[in-house]
């Protein structure tokens, strides 16, 4: 599913983000990526993305290697991810239903079959009665539930959850691990998390990697 062997990540400014990476991901596993702000857990995410590309090593995703000159590849892998980043980037003056819809606007389906995605996806995160709400109306967490929503609508085979439980209160922040997992379960989709709320993780749910100045200081394989 994601295979990187010696990973490292330059930024033109010569900042190292990531250095000498070796993981593997399976299909359907959970993986938490933790550690402090800074220790290259976001780099990590935009790496799998294909939003910036390694300066050493090898990195496949579904079996494909990243190159920067093959952005085709990059756009096809990107219809069978399902995002969800920090700032949720919800469409204001949309509904949670049109904003779900617009994260399967790539994926070339029918309307109908795009709209019954995104309700069932929004059931599945508890906010159906909430679909033609406004997203500007809703609350903070509700927000992050209709971006999970988005990202299973997609029926990905992984999800990327760039730090899902920030600024949510104990019981939420679970509510929202929870529901990445259940995607997980549901779709066969692996699942990769960044977070620092390490209290909250169930290593019973998922395999636990830290990052520290880029390098991975722990992987349970």
């Amino acid at each position: 599913m994601i295979e990187a062997k010696n990973v490292t990540l330059q930024y033109p400014d010569g900042t190292v983000a990531l250095r000498e990476i070796n993981l593997s991901v399976k299909m359907r596993e959970i993986v938490f990526i933790t550690g402090p702000s800074g220790s290259g857990k976001t780099s990590l995410l935009k790496l799998l993305m294909g939003m910036e590309f390694p300066t050493g090593g090898t990195l496949k995703v579904l079996g494909r290697t990243l190159h920067k000159n093959e952005m085709d590849k990059i756009r096809w892998l990107r219809t069978l991810m399902g995002p969800v980043f920090q700032d949720f980037r919800l469409v204001k003056g949309r509904t949670a239903l049109e904003n779900v819809m617009l994260g399967l606007r790539f994926l070339d389906l029918p309307l109908e079959e795009m709209k019954s995605r995104a309700q069932e996806a929004l059931f599945k995160v508890g906010l159906q009665h909430k679909a033609n709400a406004p997203v500007e109306n809703l609350s903070w967490g509700e927000g992050q539930r209709v971006s999970i929503a988005r990202a299973v609508a997609r029926k990905p085979a992984i999800i990327l959850a760039d730090e899902p439980t920030g600024n949510l209160d104990k019981e939420n922040a679970q509510n929202i691990l929870e529901l990445l997992a259940a995607s997980s379960r549901d779709s066969n989709a692996s699942v990769i998390i960044t977070t620092h709320a390490t209290h909250l993780i169930d290593e019973t749910k998922g395999r636990i990697i830290r990052l520290q100045k880029g390098a991975m200081e722990r992987a349970d394989e």
